[in-house]
């Protein structure tokens, strides 16, 4: 009873036909008559070819028979076509029905109709390229009117643009210089505070060396040492004072005199943290600028690489500084290169690119100011000259560049 009555339910609600193994039509419901627009008595006893629509490549249905006959199941969509000749669509599932020795009885074909949902979809299909072809078209006609129009826009665009890059730069360079101003006060200040208790170190060096009756060598030796030490402090303190303004007149100065000032500086903070300096000069050469900024600027170098030693617990310590001259043929210059390299680690790759910008550093808050590489950078800049920095061989390398007086050129 209740088999029968699902059966009632798939022949309402779906097409079904039977056929026998040749195709050969035995059974259709009154939907399929109702679709096709056949009667039972004309599809009965026909092929199923009947209802094929001809735009149906052959191809297509050896595929179908070839899976049915395998006794497999067939899904798909199928174009078939009514007795007026329309085209209707069919959701077709084919179902091979065996017997007891597993032979192929007959075939069960159950559709649903699908005509409506696949012709709205040409019917969209069709719409929007008739949209995008009136699209084009009347692109096409705007595109002529406007083109001048267009060329106005873009003008005008990159006009606005430029004034607002020129209005970026000038707010940068009002906010460096309000920072500039900032650092030139603080650096005056720790100049005056320096600049007591160094006169006192050297009162009382000297009043030291005057009470020594018969002062020995060593004694006369750790003298001069510390006189220099002080004499290379206050030059650091004016150089603090005198950075931000145009004070002291510029002359020609070896470069060897700098790096050796600034050895002199470091060289016991050197020894005490067991740091190896080699130093390599080919030449002695001559540039025009101020002996003491340069010399700052190396002892900036050498402090950064000492922090670095100690920041990354490095037990062999070394830093090469190493000074030849370089030929431009092109603009017939020549350069002094000095390259201060370390194998102190390196500076992370994502971060060269801020090092030399002010109060950027990449030390602890308690070590480092982020003013050192800035200074260094002013100063390099006031002698016409670059700096730049990589990493190589364990260490970063910071490479000076600074164009030659004429003298040295001869």
């Amino acid at each position: 009873m209740k088999l029968r009555q699902y059966q009632r339910a798939i022949d309402e609600s779906n097409i079904v036909s039977k056929t026998d193994i040749n195709g050969v039509i035995t059974f259709v419901n009154d939907e399929f008559c109702k679709i096709s627009g056949y009667t039972k008595e004309e599809l009965i006893g026909s092929p199923h070819s009947i209802v094929r629509h001809p735009d149906v490549p052959a191809e297509n249905f050896k595929r179908l028979w070839e899976t049915i006959l395998n006794k497999k199941i067939h899904k798909g969509l199928i174009k078939n076509k009514t007795k007026d000749g329309r085209a209707i669509y069919l959701n077709t599932t084919i179902i091979p029905i065996l017997d007891d020795d597993n032979n192929i009885e007959e075939f069960v074909a159950i559709r649903h109709d699908v005509t409506e949902m696949i012709e709205l979809n040409e019917r969209l299909t069709r719409t929007q390229n008739d949209l995008k072809d009136l699209n084009s078209l009347l692109w096409q006609k705007v595109s002529g009117k406007t083109k001048k129009l267009l060329e106005l826009n873009r003008e005008l665009e990159e006009r606005v643009a430029l004034e607002v890059a020129k209005n970026e730069e000038k707010t940068r360079l009002m906010f460096q210089q309000s920072r500039l101003a900032n650092m030139g006060e603080m650096l005056a200040n720790i100049s005056h505070q320096w600049r007591q208790p160094l006169n006192e170190l050297s009162i009382n060096l000297y009043k030291l060396k005057q009470s020594a009756i018969e002062p020995s060598k060593q004694f006369m030796e750790v003298y001069e040492h510390s006189k220099a030490v002080i004499k290379g402090m206050s030059s650091i303190i004016d150089n603090f004072r005198n950075f931000f303004t145009s004070n002291g007149d510029d002359e020609k100065f070896s470069i060897k005199e700098a790096i050796d000032d600034a050895t002199l500086m470091l060289e016991n903070t050197f020894k005490n943290e067991s740091i190896e300096l080699n130093i390599d000069i080919e030449d002695d050469f001559s540039i025009i600028g101020r002996k003491n900024e340069l010399a700052q600027v190396f002892i900036n170098l050498f402090s950064n690489s000492k922090d670095a030693f100690l920041q990354n617990n490095i037990a062999n310590r070394v830093v090469n500084v190493k000074a030849y001259v370089q030929n431009d043929t092109n603009k017939q210059i020549k350069y002094a290169i000095i390259t201060i390299a370390d194998n102190a680690g390196g500076v992370e790759t994502s971060l060269i690119e801020n090092l030399f910008d002010p109060y950027f550093t990449t030390k602890h808050p308690s070590v480092g100011t982020g003013l050192g590489l800035y200074i260094t950078r002013r100063i390099v800049s006031k002698l016409q000259g670059q700096i730049s920095v990589i990493n190589s061989n364990g260490g970063a390398c910071f490479e000076i560049k600074i164009p030659l007086s004429g003298d040295d050129d001869e």
